[in-house]
């Protein structure tokens, strides 16, 4: 089964957060796929994490591609709005309430939702009952002041 962790943006927005979690994804080794609902999203995505880090750093490219890009088998985070994960990639990160038929292929699978957004938690409440069901292991993230808390 795939480790699940549920992670409540409550302080940054997505584009704010995922590309920290990601540079942990690669520092572990890790390949990733990104899944967003739309092809629109995506691009939205894109921008954003060419646009990630401080500028006053020259070593914050965040590498990653779209299949406009193309090489996905070479790419060490791949942003998609389908299923695909031409990058071999064990850790699955769902924005925007996406969903995945492919679960199982990922040994984690990272959920982010906005808290500040009703209809997102309701969505991540239902992904939880039917997640924990399907007798997937489940952790839940809360953004504080400091990072990430783990709670109960």
């Amino acid at each position: 089964m795939t480790e699940i962790g549920f992670y409540h943006l409550l302080r940054t927005p997505l584009e704010a957060a995922l590309p920290q979690l990601l540079v942990k994804t690669l520092e572990r080794g890790e390949r990733a796929v990104v899944k967003a609902g739309s092809e629109e999203r995506i691009k939205q995505l894109d921008d954003a994490l060419w646009r990630w880090g401080p500028s006053s750093r020259n070593d914050s490219f965040l590498p990653h591609g779209t299949t406009a890009d193309g090489n996905g088998e070479k790419q060490p985070v791949w942003l998609t709005a389908g299923d695909d994960n031409p990058n071999g990639a064990t850790f699955l990160f769902l924005t925007d309430g996406a969903e995945s038929g492919a679960l199982a292929d990922y040994a984690r699978c990272f959920a982010l939702f906005d808290g500040r957004d009703e209809a997102a938690v309701a969505h991540a409440r239902t992904q939880w009952k039917a997640w924990k069901d399907a007798g997937h292991t489940l952790t839940y993230w809360q953004q504080a002041e400091r990072g990430w808390e783990k709670k109960g």
